[in-house]
């Protein structure tokens, strides 16, 4: 059993673009993707007219969320944006899509956590915004009654694999359209790759045992950044452009 896992593409076309030839390099022709697909001040049209077409097993994230059930006035600028872009068709097809489900028998499926799309698994914020690795019982905390032997889980933009000591492994694949970003909650604090690159993972199991490649894959970022830009959203651009979303040193 082979098969990439996809998540938080944000309306990046571009990304998504350059991870479909790149799959197509690995002979992976089957495909998970775990939400957020579309929020970003990108191209969300694009992005889904390409997944919509591939039909790939897949989860709705947070923002996929706030898109079917927020009026466009209490949405956020990247949700706005976005929906501005997209179709009825488009968000129909969100719509129909369940936030967490089980396939191939043993293969969990979730945004944030099995319990929310907006929580962060392997990472936990502290108080005063910084980011930390979630402790072994934290994570293992949240796995509990998941009887699936690999857990997929995204959200973070941050790529990982977890090994919890029951032999059950939990990977979040990295983001493909978004290296880095801010949040709200629980309280302020960014994250970031320090890459501009795509990233997605393959997922294979041998000899009864997952193993998980992380593929980080470049692309016409540039494009994606002056999509951005003509957006209003110099924070982003920046992002795109570089992996981080700190200001950067002249």
């Amino acid at each position: 059993m082979k098969f990439a896992v996809l998540a938080d593409i944000h309306g990046n076309s571009y990304a998504l673009e350059a991870v479909l030839k790149d799959m197509e390099a690995q002979k992976v022709t089957t495909a998970i993707n775990l939400g957020d697909f579309f929020s970003g001040p990108i191209d969300a049209a694009a992005t889904a007219d390409l997944l919509i077409e591939r039909n790939f097993i897949s989860v709705r994230g947070n923002h996929d969320r706030y898109l079917i059930e927020q009026a466009w006035s209490d949405m956020g600028p990247s949700d706005q944006v976005a929906f501005d872009q997209l179709s009825k068709k488009h968000i129909d097809w969100i719509a129909d899509l369940p936030s967490t489900r089980t396939v191939f028998d043993e293969v969990f499926l979730c945004h944030g956590t099995p319990k929310s799309d907006n929580t962060y698994w392997l990472e936990r914020v502290e108080d005063n915004g910084t980011v930390r690795t979630a402790t072994l019982e934290e994570i293992s905390h949240e796995a509990a009654g998941i009887e699936a032997s690999l857990m997929l889980c995204a959200h973070t933009h941050i790529p990982r694999c977890v090994r919890l000591l029951d032999g059950r492994t939990i990977i979040n694949p990295g983001s493909v359209g978004c290296p880095a970003y801010d949040d709200e909650t629980p309280v302020y604090h960014h994250m970031q790759t320090g890459t501009p690159n795509a990233s997605y993972t393959v997922v294979e199991k041998l000899c009864g045992e997952w193993t998980a490649t992380f593929r980080s894959v470049p692309y016409a970022m540039s494009k994606a950044s002056e999509l951005a830009l003509r957006n209003g959203r110099n924070d982003w651009a920046r992002a795109l452009e570089t992996g981080w979303f700190e200001k950067l040193p002249d």
